[in-house]
């Protein structure tokens, strides 16, 4: 690479990564090159399955069981930490080189109090002893935003949100000061103002302490706040390098541009997002020419002849520019504008449509008990007086951030929780007047998409028996062979090939597992679906699609969404109404032109400026 503004702290040089499974040796990272310099933030970009986390993991070397290390160096300053011994690579993680992981859930050990498990590290890589390691741990709880430090410190991973549970984690990977920090998808499960204070955190630490970042992400708009320098992934390899500036005024590999052109935007509302086409190729077995050849719009012979090589594209005059792409070698301007058709304003605005599920002044409140007795000594009130209706065919976005309440209202909207007070009436019945059985035969009506796939899908099912089950239990299908196609059709939409009715969750990538969840969902063909963060775990370009999914499936079946998120770019596209949840209350309501454009209340305002913005 050229054009070095700062000494390297990280080399990697053709770094190639195998997984051994039933199906063949998959080439998860296959020659991959790049360096991450002192004080700079370096994103890898790309969609589920690129190979992005398996690059990180195996930078420090925790790969799975099946997983090996086949070739290339890993350069930490002079010392190839492939080359390192087992306890030798035990100094350099957490100390030199940390990581933050994507799913807390599963990274944090559920029997120790997340004030242990950040000084258990602290204790392993510093001097710090008794008191000073107690004082230390509270300071990193506060500077991650963790409100009341010494009652927190003292809880279970269990006790805490995802969100507080992410922010538990970039705390414990802080806590030793490391040179390197690995960031993946460091900010997927917090709301907005949390992902921005999490982000100017990291920002700050990355200047105070000239410590380098490999930031793992699939949002652009964390990639535009944050990076110095921009590496595009797919299938593997590295598709595109660029300083950041340059890569969002121009991006250079057809790849890239697709990802742009996938973004949820304003402009964009009414229309269908570009999405790519296809799925990325199966790393098992050789590839003679472009791994992006099959989804290219741009494809020609040579691409699939001949593999390109990582070069600087003609005319680019140098400036650290990198694309794998043979129209770049040539000097060919790829970019195509795409035309995007709105709809009338007033189609988007009608109100005519049908109530389908409204709640009327609905609380939720947790009782808190404390001594012997375990007598109530008060509640916490989760949801507080909400009022809400979702019409047939529409949107309403539930926007806050995490402790707001969004959650435990769309569960009590669906009595997956039990209301305290109010009303709850979906298709005209009052949902508290029905028996188990009469409730478990209007499941069929309601459904929802959880934030957590990890966790909603059964481990110990197949991907066909997990489609199936909803589909069983209400009796949908005339028969096995009628259920099957409908399955079939259904990993179509949601990007799946056929074969994985056969695996089962763990064999999947988060994203690839979120999909799972949503076709499960749409199985029943219900009227209503609450969407938990349906999207937060998936890249911009499975973001797109499942986002087309679900506005296709709205138009022609009239299907009403209450859509619970902090992206506020989806809400843009998606939502025609939004509602700003704040402490369990809403505290402002309207269409989305209303509350995005015209916000009124200082919470909504305050919300809406913490949104990364893409500038282009």
């Amino acid at each position: 690479m050229t054009g070095h503004v700062s000494e390297a702290v990280l080399e990697i040089s053709g770094l190639r990564t195998q997984l051994d499974t039933p199906r063949g040796t998959v080439h998860a990272v296959d020659g991959v090159d790049f360096e991450l310099r002192r004080g700079e933030c370096f994103a890898l970009v790309g969609e589920s399955g690129s190979g992005k986390s398996m690059t990180a993991l195996s930078i420090l070397r925790l790969l799975p069981e099946a997983g090996r290390i086949a070739g290339g160096r890993v350069l930490l300053g002079e010392r190839d930490l492939l080359a390192l011994p087992e306890a030798a690579m035990r100094a350099v993680r957490g100390r030199r080189v940390a990581m933050i992981f994507q799913e807390p859930a599963t990274a944090l050990n559920p029997v120790l109090t997340v004030g242990r498990q950040i000084a258990e590290v602290i204790e392993r890589h510093t001097s710090l002893t008794g008191d000073a390691v107690a004082k230390r741990v509270l300071e990193l709880i506060d500077a991650v935003g963790i409100p009341d430090a010494v009652r927190r410190s003292g809880e279970y991973p269990f006790q805490l949100s995802g969100g507080l549970k992410q922010r538990v984690m970039i705390a414990a990977a802080l806590a030793a000061e490391p040179e390197v920090l690995i960031a993946d998808e460091p900010t997927t499960a917090l709301d907005v103002t949390i992902q921005a204070q999490i982000l100017d955190l990291l920002a700050k630490l990355q200047i105070e302490r000239s410590m380098a970042i490999l930031l793992i992400t699939h949002d652009l708009g964390v990639v535009a706040r944050m990076a110095q320098r921009v590496a595009v992934m797919y299938a593997g390899e590295i598709v595109e390098v660029a300083q950041r500036d340059a890569f969002f005024a121009a991006p250079q590999h057809p790849y890239a541009q697709k990802l742009f052109q996938a973004l949820p935007s304003p402009d964009k509302r009414g229309g269908e997002l570009s999405v790519i086409a296809g799925q990325v190729p199966p790393l098992t077995g050789g590839f003679t020419g472009c791994r992006f050849a099959d989804r290219c719009e741009f494809v020609f012979a040579r691409c699939r002849q001949e593999a390109p090589q990582l070069i600087a594209p003609a005319g680019s005059g140098g400036q650290g520019r990198l694309v794998r792409c043979h129209l770049r070698e040539q000097g060919l301007d790829a970019a195509r504008s795409v035309a995007v058709q709105k709809r009338e304003e007033a189609q988007m605005a009608d109100t005519g449509a049908t109530v389908i599920a409204q709640l009327e002044d609905l609380k939720v409140h947790f009782p808190i008990r404390k001594g012997l007795f375990k007598r109530t000594v008060g509640y916490v009130k989760a949801v507080d007086g909400v009022s809400l209706e979702v019409r047939t065919g529409r949107t309403l976005a539930l926007v806050g951030e995490s402790g707001s309440g969004k959650t435990t209202a769309g569960k009590a909207l669906l009595r997956l929780i039990e209301p305290s007070g109010g009303r709850v009436v979906i298709a005209g019945r009052d949902l508290a007047s029905l028996s188990q059985a009469e409730l478990r035969a209007s499941r069929g009506v309601m459904q929802i998409i959880f934030q957590d796939p990890y966790a909603s899908l059964n481990p110990r099912m197949r991907v066909a028996e997990i489609l199936a089950e909803g589909m069983l239990s209400l009796g949908i299908g005339s028969s096995e062979r009628d259920r099957t196609k409908r399955i079939e059709g259904l990993l179509d939409q949601v990007g799946l090939p056929a074969e994985a009715l056969a695996r089962y969750p763990h064999e999947f990538s988060g994203g690839q597992r979120q999909r799972i969840a949503i076709a499960r969902a749409l199985a029943v063909e219900p009227k209503l679906i609450v969407c938990d963060e349906p999207t937060s775990a998936l890249d911009v370009s499975v973001q797109a699609q499942i986002l087309n999914l679900l506005k296709s499936l709205q138009d022609r079946l009239g299907v009403a969404y209450l859509f619970i998120t902090h992206n506020i770019a989806i809400v843009e596209y998606l939502a025609h109404e939004v509602a700003v949840m704040y402490q369990g209350r809403i505290v402002e309501q309207g269409t989305a032109a209303q509350v995005l454009c015209n916000p009124r209340h200082p919470y909504t305002v305050a919300l809406l400026s913490a949104v990364p913005a893409v500038a282009r």
